[in-house]
């Protein structure tokens, strides 16, 4: 089997994108799944999306940090990033210059339409412990034998769109059962804590709906304020000013999705007027609140 993949690949059949491509949204729709090599200078910097995401490590070493933590992962690795999660690349001193990995997009919608009311194949994503695993050669062989028949180049036929949603459902289905056990959970010395960024994270999270000042965040993490913000920024590709807009906005789309009003939401978020929060929506989105909200 893996002789055949390797066939695959080599081939030049597997749709691919640039290691600089900056696109952080769907364009196919529902789902996306590609191959990426390199370093992706296109993400060195937390962003998120309205969808999940799985990383899988083909060849090579791959460093990600999602939210406090970041994941030193190898050949056969596998991460998962839930919506709205804020990651990012993380530069692990060249060693993923020769990284070739897999990844694959997916709306929740989307999930929701391959099963039925009792079952749901996002729980995957809510595992708490850690977001990245390493399964037995059998399992991690048969997963990857999935996306990699998923990324296949082809023409958007009925066929094709038929084999895909068996594809997917196989792979989510084995992947959910796989994860529930938690046997295969990366720890230890492939995961980094980043207490900084954690402090901050909680305290934003706790004050969201106050106002926040870079005194206040450096302060709550006792250094100064010039150490705090060449750190954060180190640490995360963004300013704190940046981090905390995107809390706002991640939270003002859960409200959303509940189907809060939209005075509701940017007021419990943070945002001084209707007009702040609608020019960040917008500039951050592409859309208004109310056509997200649908």
């Amino acid at each position: 089997m893996e002789r055949e993949e390797k066939k695959k690949l080599s081939s030049g059949h597997i749709r691919r994108l640039p290691a600089t491509e900056e696109r952080q949204y769907l364009i196919d729709g529902d789902y996306e799944v590609y191959e990426k090599e390199g370093v992706p200078t296109g993400a060195m910097a937390f962003h998120y999306h309205n969808f999940y995401e799985i990383l899988y490590v083909l060849e090579g070493e791959y460093s990600s940090m999602v939210e406090t933590q970041s994941y030193l992962l190898h050949k056969g690795d596998f991460l998962l990033i839930d919506q709205n999660v804020m990651h990012k690349y993380q530069p692990t001193g060249g060693r993923g210059e020769n990284s070739k990995r897999i990844i694959l997009w997916v709306t929740g919608a989307f999930l929701k339409r391959l099963t039925d009311e009792n079952m749901d194949l996002t729980e995957c994503f809510r595992i708490q412990d850690s977001r990245a695993w390493h399964f037995p050669v059998y399992y991690e062989e048969m997963l990857r034998g999935y996306l990699l028949k998923l990324a296949m180049d082809g023409a958007s036929t009925g066929i094709r769109r038929a084999m895909d949603r068996g594809y997917l459902t196989l792979f989510f289905s084995h992947l959910n059962l796989l994860c529930a056990r938690k046997e295969s959970l990366l720890s230890g010395e492939y995961v980094a804590q980043h207490p900084l960024v954690e402090k901050v994270n909680a305290y934003v999270e706790e004050h969201l709906e106050e106002q926040i000042t870079l005194e206040q965040l450096a302060e709550h993490v006792h250094v100064s304020k010039y150490h705090f913000l060449r750190k954060f920024k180190e640490l995360t590709g963004v300013t704190a000013h940046e981090f905390v807009m995107n809390k706002r906005l991640i939270r003002a789309c859960e409200l959303l999705q509940k189907g809060e009003s939209i005075t509701s939401v940017y007021q419990s978020t943070g945002f001084g007027d209707y007009s702040v929060f609608l020019r960040n929506f917008r500039s951050a989105f592409g859309i208004s609140p109310s056509q997200y909200r649908g």
